[in-house]
């Protein structure tokens, strides 16, 4: 099965583009990724944690016109709800299915910042901020086609910007924009072993706050497990997250700022009965490496999947 909606909110783990935040969540596809589903309602819930950090040498923009910052360290916890639905009869010979996902946070950041104003002059600072708040509202479609062990899978997204932001804020949940994200997917499952792998590219709009468009980002999410029991799998996750046109606009004081990450960890699913239905929980974790114009760090994930029927 899909692990159910891994997530799609701007958070500190994902230091890319304007604010060191991107739309795209990096590992938020994960084991069965294309793999059908049953028909009907299900609610997955998620538990995220990360950890990440930018040299004091590295320069990050944040967000008003002549605002950056170097020396970054930020940490979240965020808890997501994605209530999903899977039609019974085939679209295009597909499985399709269509959700909505958002979450509630809570969002520490400390930084080195610098303003520099028009005619030149700087002033800096450390500064801290905290955040408890809502995210934006993000809506998924996909559709899965299933040909004995091989699955393949075609999804879009996009996210309605309502979520906590204020662009004179060091921390936000929100992202300030709107974007959209579209691409496939593929799973191999011989019922003891499975490979998935689902990749992407991400629109940026411009944020009208802060005259700053993110460029073009490049994704590729992947999975590759053993059934060590029927109910049981174990593993390894990873990510490659590749910006692949620059940042645009007049706040966009660092130029085209390219951003790159790379990351794996283990991961451990299981399956279980409650009543009639058949659950799923899944823990992993994600060690970042290769950043560039990014920061890096760790990431972690809870998830569990309650199917709920027709």
């Amino acid at each position: 099965m899909h692990l159910a909606w891994l997530a799609a909110v701007p958070l500190c783990s994902a230091m890319a583009d304007e604010g060191g935040v991107s739309f795209w969540l990096p590992g938020q596809f994960g084991a069965l990724a294309a793999v059908p589903t049953a028909p009907g309602w299900s609610l997955p819930l998620i538990y995220y944690h990360a950890s990440a950090d930018m040299g004091a040498d590295e320069p990050l923009p944040l967000g008003g016109r002549g605002r950056v910052s170097a020396g970054v360290d930020a940490k979240a916890d965020l808890l997501f709800a994605g209530p999903t639905y899977t039609f019974e009869q085939p679209v295009l010979g597909a499985q399709a299915a269509v959700g909505v996902l958002a979450a509630v946070a809570r969002y520490e950041v400390e930084a080195d910042a610098t303003l520099t104003g028009p005619r030149g002059r700087t002033v800096s600072a450390n500064v801290s901020d905290s955040l408890k708040g809502a995210s934006d509202l993000y809506g998924m479609g996909t559709l899965k086609w299933n040909h004995g062990v091989h699955n393949f899978m075609a999804y879009l997204m996009g996210n309605l910007p309502i979520g906590a932001y204020d662009p004179d804020r060091l921390a936000n949940v929100g992202l300030g924009h709107a974007a959209m994200d579209a691409g496939g997917g593929y799973t191999y499952f011989d019922k003891k072993n499975e490979f998935s792998a689902v990749a992407g590219l991400t629109y940026n709009w411009e944020n009208s706050d802060t005259d700053y468009q993110n460029g073009i980002d490049a994704h590729l999410d992947w999975s590759a497990s053993h059934f060590v029991t029927d109910q049981t799998h174990l593993g390894l996750v990873g990510y490659f997250y590749e910006q692949v046109t620059g940042d645009e606009g007049d706040g966009a004081v660092l130029g085209d700022f390219k951003s790159r990450v790379r990351a794996v960890g283990p991961q451990i699913g299981h399956f279980f009965p409650v009543g009639r239905e058949l659950w799923y929980t899944n823990v992993k974790g994600y060690y970042e490496f290769d950043a560039k114009n990014r920061a890096e760090g760790w990431n972690a994930w809870l998830t569990l999947a309650i199917p709920l029927g027709q």
